[in-house]
């Protein structure tokens, strides 16, 4: 069974996060979606609320299971036993971002692979970080985010 990890902050999930996951489920047999804990970072929802967000976004696929995890992105690989990490792309400066991270990540760990998946076009714009911003100033945010999650209350 081909297993690929899919890390990141989901701080919310995005109809982009969801377009990648279901391009990777074309390649792999399963997709662990890992919230990773980091407690440097200013997060806008809990890890709870993420959790739950990306539970109902994804409840009705026995192929994608929801993780959180703390540390570094390849230790946690390695104690699953996953050889391979999903990294989304939308432009030049995303790829240029991962590369640095992939190429780390193989410095730490020769036995991980990094897939980068393109978002379709019609995602290039969204972000977590602009969905936020439309949250937060109360704007409408409804169709950047999955349709599982439209009635969820993000604020």
């Amino acid at each position: 069974m081909k297993i690929a990890l899919m890390p990141g902050s989901f701080d919310p999930i995005t109809n982009g996060h969801k377009n990648i996951i279901e391009k990777g489920l074309k390649l792999f047999d399963k997709i662990i979606i890992a919230i990773a804990k980091n407690d440097s970072k200013s997060n806008f929802l809990s890890i709870e609320k993420r959790l739950d967000l990306l539970q109902k976004c994804f409840a009705n696929n026995n192929r994608i299971e929801i993780k959180t995890y703390h540390g570094l992105t390849v230790d946690y690989c390695a104690e699953k036993k996953i050889k391979h990490i999903i990294r989304g792309l939308r432009d030049c400066s995303d790829f240029e971002y991962e590369k640095k991270l992939a190429l780390m990540n193989e410095d730490l760990n020769q036995k991980i692979t990094t897939i980068f998946i393109p978002c379709s076009k019609e995602f290039l714009g969204v972000s977590s970080s602009l969905i936020k911003s439309i949250i937060k100033n109360n704007g409408n945010y409804i169709k950047f985010i999955p349709k599982e999650i439209k009635d969820e209350k993000l604020i």
